[in-house]
This record gives C-alpha cells, structure tokens and sequence, in this order.
C-alpha cells in the first residue's frame, strides 16, 4: 500500500541535541538546493537569448543537464559508503553545486559556446544529484529518528529556496543584470548557504547501492514510476513556465519570472503544511488529490491563452506536485533495505524525468508550439491517479 511507512529510530540521533542541528543544517541543504534551481529557472529565457538557441536548441541544453544527473546515479548511490556517509557528501556536493550553477552563462565567451554550454549544464546536472539523492537519504534518516513524518518540511525548504532564487532572479533580470550577474550572485549563496548548513548534520546514511543503476522492483516501481511522472509535471513548469509565459503568452520579462515564483510560492505552502497532512491522510490520498490538482492547473494553464490564467494554473500544479514527491522519497526509503537505496531506486526513475521531458518538449514545441506541449501534462496526471489506485504488496 502506498500510505504504509516505517519510521525506525535511528542511533546516530538518539540523543535530541544531536537530532535539531542535524534538522536544520539538511533544511538549509534543502534550501540551497532549491534556490540554485529557482534562480536557473528564470534565467533560461536570458540563456536561450545569450546563446541565440532555438526551442529544440535549449530542450538539448536541458536534455544534457538530464543525462548528467542520470550518469551520476550510480556514483550518488556508492558516494556515501565511501567517503564516510551522506553527511559528508553533502558537504562537498553543496559547493560544488553553486559553482556549476554560476558558470553556466560563463560558457558563452568560449569557442563553440552552445557545445560548452550543453558540456557546463551536463556537469551541473551531475553536482545537482549528488546533493539530491544524499540530501533526501539523509533526510529520511533524521525523519527515522523524529519519529514521525517529517520529510514535507525539507521539501518546503526546497520549495522555499526555489521560490525566493525566482524572486532575487526576477528582480535582477527586472533591473537589468546579465545572465552572468544574476546567477553569479544567486551561486554565491548557494555556496555560503550550503556549505554552513552542512556542518553540523552527522554521519547520515552509509550505505551504498551497489549497483550501476536503481532498478525498480516491487512496490518500488509504482512509487518510482510516480516519482517519474510527478517530476515530469514539476520540470515541466520550472523549464518551459518563464518562456510560455514570454513567448507564447507575450508576457513581459518579469510577468514570465513571476509565473515560476508564483508556482515555488504555492509548492512551498502546500509542504509547509504537508506534514501534518501526510500524518492525517496518508500518502496514497495525497498522491491522487495532488495529481487532480495538477490535471486542473494544467486544464487551465493551456485551456486559457492569457498570463494570469497560465500563472493561476501553475499555482494548481505547484500544489498538486507539493507533497508527491516527499512522499513518494520517504515511502520508498522505508521500502528498502537504506535510505541511500530506497531514495537513489525512485530518484532513477524520477530523473528518467529529465531525460524525456526536455526532448519531447523541444519537439512537440517546434512541431506545433509550447501550448500544446503543455497539454502532456495533463495526461502525466492522468497517468499518477490510476497508479496511485494500485493496491500492491509492500517490497
């Protein structure tokens, strides 16, 4: 069953005074993480312009940024056990992160700089999954030492840092500033956020995967076939939301970067109550009205041509993917023999994600428009509420 947890007390966290700065340091984790990817979401229409990319140009750039994160699975499930834990993954991968994240428009000043730029974003998505998968394992582990659901609240730090990565984007692309100013800065906080937040979070997880790649098995492969179709819908708006908006819509440059803010805005107040959510309804009922939530934005973002009715329907679907995701992560970590393991097996099929959403995107944007590829969106919903049907037996 979907709604079916096991919250085991971890050792490391025994002691409540280890456990809080623990919470705090992976919510700021959390955060930084969801900063660096709000302040890239707004900057993509800049970056397409600055590199005078087409849409099936850009859905490459994305698409290369989806395979790096694929081909640092293996290496994000291993990671931990050898270095030491998630703990001291996260305090490596945090920085590294940021300072992907602010070289990204610096590709454009080398020769062939499309080709650089596709190699800059296939690095940053490697760096943004060796903090994804350790920062939720890790997570897992503390919310096991809580003792109860928990994991909304980091995901409402990530929402939060998306939401206000948007803001100071959109505010400095409003005033004028460069693709390089914008997310130089925006890294530059990343960095100082991520690094001081990992310093007291513990050992973590240790575990490792063992494998080249997370195969689902079980009940793992409708939780990670969800992960896969919730995150579809989430990249959907964060890749596609600022330019719809401008180029379909006619939106000006900071109406587009309001359209991704006013979506991080109701994602992150939607986890910001989603624990006691979770703990009153379980996953399974979050899941399906979640996904109801994303077929209605999605119904209105495409069904009503103008900017206000698309950005009202991104606030339906920044709800409706608010609590799947979290989850989706905490079911199949205690589903699985670690953390590491249950995270890095629906974070595979998650990802798989970021290998299909920006191609078929790119083409379904050049064959007929980005209105219309909008509209997979709702089918991606479709497709979560009969999975989410599905009474299967726990792995």
């Amino acid at each position: 069953m979907l709604d079916e947890t096991r919250l085991d007390a971890a050792p490391e966290f025994a002691a409540r005074g280890a456990l809080v700065p623990a919470r705090v340091g992976v919510t700021a984790i959390f955060f930084a993480n969801g900063l660096a990817i709000g302040a890239w979401a707004v900057a993509i229409p800049q970056i397409k312009t600055l590199f005078s990319l087409s849409d099936g140009g850009l859905s490459l750039i994305l698409l290369a940024a989806g395979a790096g994160a694929i081909a640092a699975m293996p290496i994000a499930g291993l990671l931990p056990a050898r270095i030491g834990g998630t703990g001291r993954t996260l305090r490596i991968s945090g920085p590294f992160s940021a300072v992907m994240l602010a070289a990204l428009p610096a590709m454009s000043v080398l020769p062939l700089p499309a080709a650089a730029l596709a190699a800059c974003a296939f690095l940053f998505g490697v760096s943004n999954i060796l903090v994804d998968v350790p920062m939720n394992a890790h997570a897992s582990v503390i919310e096991r030492g809580w003792g109860r659901a928990i994991m909304s609240s980091f995901h409402a730090a990530w929402s939060a840092g998306g939401l206000i990565g948007g803001a100071i984007g959109g505010l400095l692309i409003s005033a004028g500033a460069s693709p390089m100013l914008q997310l130089g800065v925006e890294a530059t906080l990343c960095f100082l956020v991520a690094g001081v937040g990992s310093l007291r979070i513990g050992v973590g997880d240790k575990h490792a995967i063992g494998t080249a790649f997370a195969l689902p098995h079980g009940r793992l492969i409708t939780l990670a076939t969800i992960a896969l179709l919730a995150v579809f819908a989430e990249m959907s708006v964060t890749d596609w939301s600022a330019l719809y908006l401008r180029s379909e819509l006619g939106a000006s440059a900071g109406v587009a970067s309001a359209g991704y803010s006013a979506y991080a805005f109701m994602m992150f107040l939607g986890r910001a109550l989603g624990d006691s959510f979770v703990r009153r309804h379980g996953g399974g009922f979050v899941i399906v009205s979640g996904a109801l939530a994303i077929l209605a934005g999605a119904g209105v973002a495409v069904g009503v041509a103008a900017p206000a009715a698309a950005i009202f329907g991104f606030c339906l679907i920044g709800l409706g993917v608010a609590n799947m995701v979290p989850a989706v992560f905490s079911a199949s970590a205690n589903a699985a023999p670690s953390p590491s393991i249950g995270v890095a097996t629906a974070a595979s099929m998650a990802y798989t994600a970021g290998l299909v959403s920006p191609p078929l995107f790119g083409a379904v944007a050049s064959a007929s428009s980005l209105r219309a590829a909008f509209a997979m969106v709702i089918a991606a919903a479709l497709a979560i509420v009969l999975l989410a049907r599905l009474r299967i037996e726990p792995a």
